[in-house]
């Protein structure tokens, strides 16, 4: 199991106590982290001091709604993937929920396996990072994350659409490990074999083209990719 600094970080809106343990349980079970808040000002804190790789919202919780509480992130540019847990159901519901920025909606009661399905979904969609702005890997390499492009001074090209998804995963925990399974979870699709030698041959062209000191090798661990 990965230590904490490489899980993904879940914040967790729930009013309900018994709710709020029985979902970071589980979701602690399937290797996440879970920070738990009890109320709408707090999810607000929470989120502005630490990073978080997805939102669970509840809409009905004290002091401000998971709506309110969504839109104030999304204002402030906060993108991670956000999921509403709620006993709402009406079409004006639902719109005022996707009008917050959710990008998913979840009635009560639900299939916690259901939740975490959901969840790893969106993780996964998010490691596209969005955008066709460059990123400077390093001196060389810059790179656009949604086209899979390579740019140096001197040429530039595309990568596979697996080896694009194995490179934005590593940005998007730049200067941390992240785990084998992590990568082979959001870089492969569920019909494909992803095994540690099918993702060590991939790794190895990209060490190749950007460089061994670039994606370093944590034995038996995973993979970290070093800042610029």
């Amino acid at each position: 199991m990965a230590d904490n600094g490489t899980k993904l970080r879940i914040l967790l809106l729930e009013d309900d106590p018994t709710i709020s343990e029985i979902v970071c349980e589980f979701l602690e079970e399937s290797d996440y982290e879970v920070i738990a808040v009890l109320d709408g000002n707090d999810a607000v804190d929470k989120a502005y001091e630490e990073h978080f790789d997805a939102f669970i919202f509840d809409v009905k919780v004290p002091s401000k709604n998971g709506f309110d509480v969504l839109k104030e992130l999304r204002d402030a540019k906060k993108s991670a993937p956000a999921i509403f847990i709620t006993s709402l159901s009406s079409v004006d519901d639902l719109s005022q929920g996707y009008d917050a920025g959710c990008d998913d909606y979840i009635k009560k009661p639900f299939e916690l396996k259901e939740l975490q399905i959901r969840l790893k979904k969106l993780i996964k969609n998010s490691f596209a990072l969005g955008g066709d702005d460059k990123i400077i890997l390093n001196a060389v390499w810059s790179f656009e994350p949604t086209s899979g492009k390579l740019i140096s001074l001197e040429e530039s090209f595309f990568l596979t659409k697996k080896e694009t998804k194995i490179l934005n995963t590593l940005l998007a925990h730049r200067g941390k490990m992240v785990t084998h399974e992590q990568i082979m979870s959001s870089a492969w699709d569920y019909d494909d074999e992803a095994t540690e030698e099918n993702l060590r041959t991939h790794i190895k062209k990209l060490r190749k083209i950007l460089g061994k000191d670039m994606i370093e090798n944590i034995r038996k661990q995973g993979y970290l990719l070093a800042l610029s």
